[in-house]
């Protein structure tokens, strides 16, 4: 009953702290002449999408009070720091060419743009929460083993192409005039005069569908046909490794089981010399070392399974829909939080049932094992992020809020699933009882040696999801929108599956060769 409890609060949490329709707030309706704020979000190089600055480091046209946007916690997760602009770009109205500003540059600015130039660095906005993207400048006679000859360019105009329906912004377009540039070339001073121009259409999208172009660029036909040959090629991989792992196994036991159930005289059944799996039924239920640390990498494991079909289950509802800012890292978050009496749960339970007699230390064990690790990486790749005034460093607020999750909700649900486990501790029901002494394992052959089954157990899951994991990498380092979820849940259930089958057959093969220690392989 507390666990369905414990998963029906989970559920609900997540459905209502993911579900968002709008990242403003706003209703999305606007009358003519109304003013629709543009922000600027971050600059960054365009072959690193995860280094990224303020879009105000560099000497743009800023507003007389630069004021940020008030950003939810998965924003301020994903990096996105957007302030305002002084772009106007009011709904319906037309601008051919307005002045912006006027600025002059210092040598120390020129250097540093002819820098960002050479390194295409792109800036990224959101005008009624639709990304829109340009590169600030371009580089002509570009050489990278002798840039003397190189000329750097920076844009000093941009226009924008929005197209609306009814009373709604569709859809917004950036075009860089390519003749209205100002070489920067030389290691001088420069004065700047930055302009705009605005340009309004109509157009017959829906507001409801004016995700899908973003949605598309990443789902380009021979893609998808590249995303079902991975399917096939896992399926045909699944199908080939039951069969083979039926016929084999069936095959095999059968003929163990015929050895052992052979209805033998007494004299006879003393002459008998047991080998094989059967030769260790006094072994292969004693409990592993370091039973608190096995069981926290079960507990651990066992929550982040959870939080994967958590994920999943959102995803394929349609809340992680392209640009929606930081959906997914508060789903991440969150979920992870409420999430961990699972862990604390399995844990606690596997750990008494291996007749541990410290159960909260196996429980702090459980809630340190994966936080702990993630929390000093976090620390350098923070800290590294702050020397360089990276957008991704998180402020000190966020980590707070962080802390006092993991204090306030984490740890006492940690807790709670370990106390849980406690009163409904279980004994552990082996079918034969364990010898004082455990057997000396005979000398093993080089392929039965942890390495190599190591090696050969992780091959072949990862050759039904390799061609799926480029794809997520993919939309990780380069500028993709990852949005197949479904084809991506269907290849981590075969990913499951062939887990489970590559398992069961290296447990078999180590047993039949007298390896008693299965537990922590």
């Amino acid at each position: 009953m507390v666990s369905r409890e414990i998963g029906l609060l989970v559920l609900l949490c997540v459905v209502g702290c993911g579900v968002r329709v709008g990242a403003s707030g706003s209703d999305h309706v606007y009358t003519e002449k109304e003013h629709i704020p543009l922000y600027a979000n971050k600059i960054g190089p365009y072959h690193n999408p995860s280094e990224t600055y303020r879009y105000y480091d560099f000497p743009f046209c800023s507003p007389g009070n630069v004021r940020e946007k008030r950003e939810d916690f998965g924003e301020v997760l994903n990096g996105d720091r957007l302030v305002d602009s002084p772009y106007e770009l009011n709904f319906r109205v037309d601008k051919p060419n307005e002045k912006l500003c006027k600025k002059k540059l210092t040598r120390e600015e020129v250097a540093r743009l002819r820098k960002a130039a050479l390194k295409e660095y792109y800036f990224q906005m959101y005008y009624d929460d639709l990304p829109l993207w340009a590169f600030i400048g371009k580089v002509e006679g570009e050489n990278n083993v002798d840039r003397s000859n190189n000329k750097y360019f920076i844009y000093k105009h941009i226009h924008f192409d929005v197209a609306y329906n009814n009373n709604r912004v569709i859809e917004i377009n950036t075009k860089m005039e390519p003749d209205q540039m100002i070489d920067i070339t030389d290691d001088k001073e420069v004065e700047i005069e930055f302009s705009y121009s605005v340009k309004w259409r109509e157009t017959e999208i829906t507001f409801d569908n004016r995700m899908e172009r973003y949605a598309r660029s990443s789902l380009l036909p021979q893609h998808l046909e590249i995303h079902w040959y991975s399917i096939i090629n896992s399926c045909m991989t699944v199908l080939l490794l039951t069969g083979f792992l039926a016929s084999i196994l069936m095959r095999v036991l059968k003929n163990d089981f015929l050895k052992y159930s052979l209805e033998l005289d007494e004299e006879s059944a003393d002459d008998l010399e047991e080998t094989g799996w059967k030769y260790i039924h006094g072994d292969v239920f004693r409990f592993p070392k370091h039973k608190a640390l096995f069981c926290a990498i079960l507990g651990s494991g066992s929550q982040l399974l959870v939080l994967a079909m958590f994920i999943f289950l959102l995803a394929l509802v349609g809340t992680f829909y392209p640009y929606n800012r930081g959906a997914l890292f508060s789903a991440l978050v969150i979920i992870y939080a409420l999430t961990s009496s699972i862990a604390g749960y399995t844990s606690t339970s596997t750990y008494l049932q291996l007749e541990g007699n410290n159960w909260v230390r196996s429980v702090l064990l459980t809630g340190c094992l994966f936080i702990g690790p993630l929390f000093a990486t976090f620390c350098f790749l923070n800290t590294v992020a702050i020397i360089y005034s990276a957008t991704v460093a998180l402020p000190f607020g966020t980590i707070l809020v962080i802390l006092l999750l993991w204090t306030l909700v984490t740890a006492p649900l940690l807790l709670l699933g370990g106390i849980v486990a406690k009163n409904r501790n279980k004994v552990f029901q082996v079918p034969c009882r364990t010898t004082k002494y455990p057997r000396d394992v005979p000398p093993l052959p080089w392929y039965r040696g942890i390495m190599p089954q190591m090696a050969m157990a992780g091959f072949l899951p990862f050759t039904a999801i390799y061609v799926e994991l480029y794809y997520i990498f993919e939309s990780v380092w380069g500028h993709k929108i990852y949005t197949v979820y479904s084809i991506l849940f269907i290849v981590f259930i075969i990913l499951i599956i062939v887990t489970a089958f590559v398992t069961v057959a290296t447990t078999y093969f180590q047993l039949a060769a007298e390896d008693h220690r299965w537990w922590w392989r």
